[in-house]
């Protein structure tokens, strides 16, 4: 069972996800409504990125049911996809 406080930790880097990700999207659609090769190149790096993406939660997932701790990793997917939406969110502000 998590500690009551992780839970405040959890929120936050949902949070922070979240608002990470509505900027990648905004710079994505921005990006996509160009219409150009460039718009080509990001949507299918964007699909790419979810479909691997999924699988590495698909086998964090699988991997901690076969531990028994389903309940303790779903700070580390959120860890995860914080990772990834912020390197996204780098990479599309320049």
């Amino acid at each position: 069972m998590m500690h009551p406080l992780a839970f405040f930790s959890l929120g936050m880097n949902m949070a922070r996800l979240g608002l990470d990700a509505q900027v990648v999207i905004a710079e994505r659609v921005n990006r996509l409504a160009r219409g150009d090769l460039a718009a080509g190149v990001e949507a299918t790096r964007m699909v790419t990125e979810k479909a691997l993406a999924m699988a590495e939660v698909n086998a964090r997932l699988a991997k901690a049911a076969a531990a028994g701790t389903l309940d303790k990793v779903g700070p580390d997917i959120v860890k995860f996809y914080g990772r990834k939406v912020r390197a996204n969110r780098r990479r599309l502000g320049k």
